[in-house]
């Protein structure tokens, strides 16, 4: 492995799902280095320097504990931080617009540009700053332009490092990853940002291309990976219609070496923070260069994620009579996927939406998710454009949404539970009290195909699972 110079200082602007738990895998590996993380969000900052951290990630405790008060530091004291670094990544947001030109598709590059004119306006000597965010292709022209007209005598070298992060996985995926991609177009600032994650992972697996090879990169590979979920969500739909079971088709698909069986689960809908952003993205791009046809291609895989979720709503009032009014429905998982307590994006919102447009009463339970951040991302999936949330849509959460402790909880006096995190704690009730506390007949929604059917209907439950034939007691 390489080393590092010992005084290498790095700062990293954004204290979020990235540049946290990033920043401190590079402290734990490299106790020398010192790794200064910095927000504007005090609340934030307070839950790193806590107990508390404002990410779950399984493991990610330990790191941060290891590492914090000794080489890695959380604060506000963004110009600080900056005239002190050698190397300062830029981790903040790059949410989809919602307004002006792009709208609903480009990405906001609203910090990325703040970022730059405060690193250009607090610098001395040279700077590497490295792109962490996902940014469209060649956001790195803009940023180089930005720091170079701004600069009062520093100099700068940009690269893009994006992060290929799973959540529910960042640990273990920061450890041992796949790859590292740094793009750039200066060999020594390259070489000076590998040799920093050569500290603890194989060279081999630290890939080197050009500036705009590296931010393409990232769009393609969430794209990829959507691309094979809404495609086994596809084949779910012909299953349901034709009697096929979608696990079973995945599973025979997914032995062909040329396929593989990753991201072959069909399910209620891919969510969280990047997918369904970076896609947008990507067709705004497309659109941008005048390619319609391949703009229309990606577009495709987002508008078969919002019809899955739509389908199984529909499925869920059409199975129980064409009427949901009134119902209690238990809702099992909030969060877009396990191990996480992230709800960007998640599948729960728009189907709890679709159901409380409907007037179902919903009983929500996620072990990881404070009722707080359930309230607030319905308030949003009802707001308008402009972030309004009307009188009525206010009343209707406040009237038929309630957050429950627990699963069993959730499903009392329920008429149906639909599953929509595939948490390992939901394989593991107990059946028969589950069922007791229900209503007849007792309906049980699946949309992870994460429980067992069979022994739900040995119980009395009828079971409505995603590419599987429904199953009832008879």
């Amino acid at each position: 492995m390489n080393t590092t110079p010992s005084s290498l200082k790095i700062c990293c602007i954004g204290a979020g799902y990235v540049g946290g738990p990033t920043m401190a895998m590079i402290a734990k590996q490299c106790p020398d280095i010192d790794v200064h993380v910095v927000d504007l969000n005090q609340t934030r900052v307070d839950q790193w320097n806590s107990s508390d951290l404002p990410v779950y990630e399984p493991g990610l405790d330990e790191v941060v504990q290891e590492a914090r008060g000794r080489n890695l530091r959380f604060s506000t004291n963004v110009d600080q931080a900056i005239s002190e670094a050698d190397i300062i990544f830029i981790a903040v947001n790059t949410p989809t617009k919602y307004f002006g030109i792009g709208a609903g598709r480009a990405a906001n590059l609203e910090f990325i540009e703040k970022c730059a004119r405060k690193i250009a306006e607090c610098s001395q000597g040279h700077k590497i700053v490295v792109e962490k965010s996902t940014l469209p292709v060649r956001t790195a022209e803009a940023v180089k332009r930005i720091l170079n007209s701004a600069a009062k005598g520093a100099t700068f070298d940009v690269l893009s490092n994006p992060e290929f992060l799973a959540e529910g996985t960042a640990v273990q995926d920061l450890l041992h990853p796949d790859r590292v991609l740094i793009g750039g177009e200066s060999k020594e600032a390259v070489e000076r940002l590998v040799q920093v994650y050569a500290r603890w992972i194989p060279r081999e697996r630290i890939l080197t291309t050009n500036l705009w090879s590296s931010e393409l990169s990232k769009l393609t590979a969430n794209a990829f990976l959507a691309q094979r979920v809404s495609s086994i969500n596809a084949i779910s739909a012909l299953c349901e219609a034709t009697g096929a079971d979608v696990d079973e088709v995945a599973r025979a698909i997914g032995t062909d070496s040329r396929i593989g069986p990753k991201f072959l689960k069909a399910s209620v809908g891919f969510g969280g923070s990047c997918f369904q952003k970076d896609i947008l993205n990507l067709v705004y791009l497309c659109e941008h260069f005048g390619l319609r046809e391949v703009a229309q291609y990606w577009e495709q895989v987002v508008v078969m994620n919002d019809y899955q979720k739509r389908r199984f709503s529909e499925r869920i009032v059409r199975t129980m009579f064409n009427t949901v009014s009134d119902k209690k429905i238990a809702i099992w998982g909030f969060a877009f996927k396990k191990d996480t307590n992230d709800t960007r994006e998640s599948a729960a919102i728009h189907v709890c939406r679709d159901l409380l447009e409907e007037r179902a009463r919903l009983v929500i339970y996620d072990p990881r998710v404070p009722e707080s951040q359930i309230r607030s991302e319905l308030e949003m999936a009802f707001a308008d454009l402009v972030g309004g949330l009307s009188d009525k849509h206010k009343k209707l959460i406040d009237a038929n949404v309630t957050v429950a402790t627990d699963a069993y909880a959730a499903a009392k006096d329920a008429h149906a539970i639909a599953v929509l995190t595939e948490w390992d704690e939901f394989k593991t009730v107990d059946a028969t009290r589950v069922f007791e506390g229900m209503r007849r007949p007792a309906f049980v929604f699946d949309g992870r195909n994460i429980l067992d059917r069979e022994n739900l209907v040995k119980h009395g439950f009828e079971v409505h699972s995603i590419g599987r034939p429904s199953l009832a007691h008879i």
